[in-house]
């Protein structure tokens, strides 16, 4: 990139932290220091504003970045991930937003341990919706390191790792002053900046080729290096059967994988009702269906306009096609257009990742206060006390959690960011969603299969993801000169999301103890109407 490019961009970005920080400082005086304010900015926002905040919550860097940059070097398997975000959201939209709001009070823990014994429940939901979140923190990381790569003009390493560092101190500033009203109106300044950059791109992407979109599939084809097996399914995912489990796997690690992200649920607490939670999803599912659907044009467009090629060339794992498109779009590098676009299209990224990295540290940081520590301390002292104490690790909690994020993220930066994401998933649909559904719908779900539910999806995805090709066995993986990968496929979800449902039943069938039918009959009736809820 040329020192044109740069300075535009780093002004841009610049800006945006600055636009964030002083968001962060009004919100941090506006705050009571109570528990519902920090965790669910005292639940105040309107269904259209949280309905943005989701959006901006869940149109991560993984994409953004991600996703446009799979289907630019393997086209039509890579929109595999974006059928896979939206369709995910009719799941939540049916059923869990109103009953997750109607049972809950912070966190997906609260929900799970209604009608159960709930230290043991609160450990296990807790300990796995940590594990989701740094998941998904590491894959927003790598985002922010391979942007600073193309900003910085190939930067090396070492301006890599300062940026994940800088990325990191950031969100535990975010959350640590600013709490959950800082963190809902960046994401939603971030979803505005995110859909109207996406939109400009879209719109001078048909321009390019006339309208034609048959054109565009057509050229990006050709520019891809694999003809007509481009526009055809089987290029990532196709071939011999462990190519095609993979796919199965990961289609539905992605589909049911939303409804166990602790950054996503939360934020159906920052709204009144259980009404205003229906309509936050009616909201964002606008918001995401557009823009999955403009991913895709930018995707192929990135394939047609700067060459599969030449996207692999810059980024082995294709999170930097959208910035070459940019350029490109703008009139090429070195071009006065050319540069101002690919400024804001950098700017609008980094402002993704850093807003999606606040709302999961504050989802993780509230997992491990409100869930954790409150189930492991001994009370005493006032209900206050205790709140403020809450709050007050929370914040530790963001710190820790971010050290952790970024030790991790400094180890995947040759990742691809929506595979990363395609791995969060798989974890959390294998350890949050069998528990979820079985709390909410099951009448005779106990607490000793709630807890073999959560640990029985957590504990053999991760340790198949450990024996995958992703962290050892290939040229690709975490540790490429190590082999010792014996499980064959890249996303454990085909095996560890019914272990996950198998678990919770078995736990439930082998249960000493026989669910309480008085308290299962309280909880669906505040489920289905919101009576007695917080």
């Amino acid at each position: 990139m040329t020192g044109g490019h740069e300075t535009l961009a780093l002004t841009l970005v610049s800006a945006f932290i600055a636009l964030t920080l002083a968001i962060t400082l009004w919100a941090g005086r506006r705050r009571r220091g109570s528990v519902e304010e920090f965790y669910a900015g005292g639940r105040l926002f309107s269904p259209m504003e949280n309905g943005f905040a989701i959006a901006g919550d869940y149109m991560s860097a993984a994409s953004f970045l991600g996703v446009t940059g799979l289907i630019a070097l393997f086209g039509y398997d890579g929109l595999l991930y974006s059928v896979g975000f939206l369709v995910a959201w009719l799941l939540v939209l049916f059923l869990v937003a109103e009953l997750v709001r109607n049972c809950g009070r912070f966190t997906l823990a609260d929900v799970v341990a209604a009608r159960m014994r709930e230290r043991p429940v609160r450990i296990a939901v807790g300990a796995a919706s940590v594990t989701v979140s740094v998941l998904y923190l590491v894959a927003q990381m790598v985002g922010a390191g391979s942007l600073v790569a193309l900003l910085l003009g190939g930067a090396g390493p070492q301006a890599r790792t300062w940026m994940v560092i800088g990325v990191g101190a950031l969100m535990v500033v975010y959350v640590a002053f600013g709490g959950m009203r800082a963190t809902t109106w960046i994401q939603v300044v971030k979803a505005v900046l995110l859909l109207g950059g996406a939109v400009a791109l879209t719109v001078l992407v048909v321009i390019r080729f006339h309208g034609d979109l048959g054109a565009l599939l057509t050229t990006a084809a050709e520019r891809s290096g694999h003809g007509r097996a481009f526009l055809a399914p089987g290029l990532k995912y196709g071939g011999d059967w462990t190519a095609r489990l993979d796919f199965l796997s990961l289609g539905l690690a992605l589909v049911l994988g939303t409804a166990g992200l602790p950054h996503i649920l939360s934020r159906f607490y920052t709204v009144p009702t259980a009404r205003a939670a229906r309509r936050s999803v009616g909201w964002s599912i606008g918001l995401i269906g557009g823009f999955y659907l403009m991913t895709v044009v930018l995707g192929f467009g990135a394939a047609a306009v700067v060459g599969s090629d030449a996207v692999r060339a810059s980024n082995p794992a294709g999170n930097t096609a959208v910035p070459l498109l940019a350029v490109d779009l703008g009139g090429g590098a070195g071009s006065t257009g050319g540069t101002v676009l690919f400024a804001v299209v950098a700017a609008v990224a980094f402002a993704t990742i850093l807003a999606v990295v606040a709302g999961i540290t504050l989802a993780s940081s509230a997992s491990v206060a409100h869930d954790l520590y409150a189930s492991l301390r001994r009370p005493r002292g006032t209900v206050r006390d205790a709140q403020r104490r809450e709050v007050a690790v929370a914040r530790l909690a963001a710190v820790a959690v971010g050290a952790v994020a970024i030790a991790l993220a400094l180890l995947a930066q040759d990742l691809n960011i929506a595979f990363l994401v395609g791995l969060a998933f798989a974890v959390a649909a294998s350890a949050n969603v069998p528990a979820l559904l079985y709390a909410l719908f099951w009448r005779r779900f106990t607490t000793r299969g709630a807890v073999w539910s959560v640990y029985g999806g957590l504990v053999p995805a991760l340790t198949l993801v450990v024996l995958s090709p992703v962290v050892s066995g290939g040229p690709e993986s975490l540790f490429p000169h190590l082999d010792f990968a014996v499980f064959p496929l890249s996303n454990p979800g085909a095996v560890s999301i019914p272990l996950g449902f198998l678990m919770g039943w078995l736990g439930t069938l082998l249960s000493p103890e026989a669910a309480d039918p008085a308290r299962h009959a309280e909880t669906e009736v505040r489920a289905l109407t919101g009576a007695g809820a917080v």
